[in-house]
């Protein structure tokens, strides 16, 4: 994918209400946050789970993001989610448009949005989908660049979790991280209001992602957050979005300084010893595991034997605690190679 990089600085601040309610608020919101921002953001149609909540006033807001430009200079973006949105978007004027997690989980609608951009150099962030499917993510970026859409970023907003969990949408960082390592040049940015859920979040979040050498944010802001009119729990007022700007601490990629480079180098060849060790050892236990399926297939037993894989997740999550490692994390691993171990002997099984 060849890419137009349209982001020059770090951080690249997005940011305004999750959704336009006002023309008043629009431009209150835009006027509070001017000068701590690059591009100002607003919901005009808001695809909701159920009918009757808040949809987003529609057409008539981009003529109040129209003011927010003449007004502050500002650029704006807004969501679209289908060919006739990105009409009314180009026709208004709007400078950069993105595509939410629900309209890119579904491919008919990115190739709609897609050929109603085509000849155009509007730059186009595509929100990850609400379920972590890299291939979905991938596939609508690479429909839209297909049609010559070369600024092109991408947004990594969380996942959608069964499971119990501290954020409204799961991190899940290493999806966007493998993301960039199949496109390098693509940029990513970070929205901590829609991973978070809840505003007090939102500053450690933005700073992972800084961390992680996400190339900027978006997040949403409110003159008056607790009045929003949708998702008022993970907006900011602008106070707020200026103290998390201030304080966030940008890294740098590497030393300049060669002897710390060195230590480092050090460091890291110790962890490619253990990883090779690691790798050795996981070798061994899969000849294990085909020994141990030939015993199974000789003597007619179950590949799965539920007992004794509770009592090796139990084994290996007390043994977790005893080494101060995270049980999750022990949890996650041994899961996968038991899977791996099942897909083994189930290959061994079939002779």
């Amino acid at each position: 994918m060849k890419l137009e990089n349209f982001i020059h600085n770090k951080p690249f601040v997005i940011a305004g209400p999750c959704s336009a309610e006002s023309e008043n608020q629009v431009l209150k919101t835009a006027e509070n946050i001017q000068q701590n921002i690059d591009v100002f953001r607003a919901g005009v149609w808001k695809p909701r789970t159920k009918p009757n909540s808040f949809e987003g006033v529609g057409e008539k807001a981009l003529i109040w993001l129209q003011k927010v430009k003449e007004e502050t200079g500002l650029k704006v973006i807004t969501e679209v989610a289908t060919a006739k949105h990105v009409e009314h978007c180009l026709e208004a004027g709007i400078d950069m448009l993105w595509i939410g997690a629900r309209t890119t989980v579904n491919p008919f609608y990115v190739q709609e949005i897609a050929e109603a951009l085509r000849g155009t150099d509007t730059p186009v962030f595509v929100k990850n989908p609400i379920h972590p499917e890299l291939s979905l993510w991938a596939g609508a970026l690479e429909r839209l660049n297909q049609k010559g859409i070369t600024n092109l970023s991408a947004i990594h907003r969380g996942f959608f979790t069964y499971e119990s969990s501290a954020f409204r949408n799961e991190p899940k960082w290493e999806v966007p991280i493998e993301l960039k390592r199949n496109f390098p040049d693509l940029p990513i940015i970070c929205d901590p209001s829609h991973i978070a859920g809840d505003r007090s979040l939102i500053p450690e979040l933005s700073q992972i992602a800084m961390d992680l050498d996400m190339r900027g944010l978006m997040i949403e802001t409110h003159h008056n957050p607790t009045e929003a009119w949708s998702d008022a729990n993970q907006q900011l007022s602008p106070k707020e979005l200026y103290s998390l700007l201030k304080g966030l601490v940008l890294r740098k990629r590497d030393f300049e300084n060669d002897e710390l480079s060195i230590q480092l180098n050090k460091m890291r060849n110790l962890i490619d010893k253990l990883d090779k060790k690691t790798v050795d050892l996981l070798s061994s236990r899969t000849d294990l595991v085909k020994e141990i399926a030939e015993f199974k297939l000789k003597n007619n037993l179950t590949i799965f034997q539920l007992k004794r894989w509770f009592q090796i997740l139990e084994m290996r999550k007390d043994q977790a605690v005893n080494l101060g490692l995270d049980q999750k994390m022990i949890s996650d691993i041994f899961e996968l190679i038991h899977k791996y171990s099942i897909i083994t002997q189930t290959k061994i099984m079939k002779k």
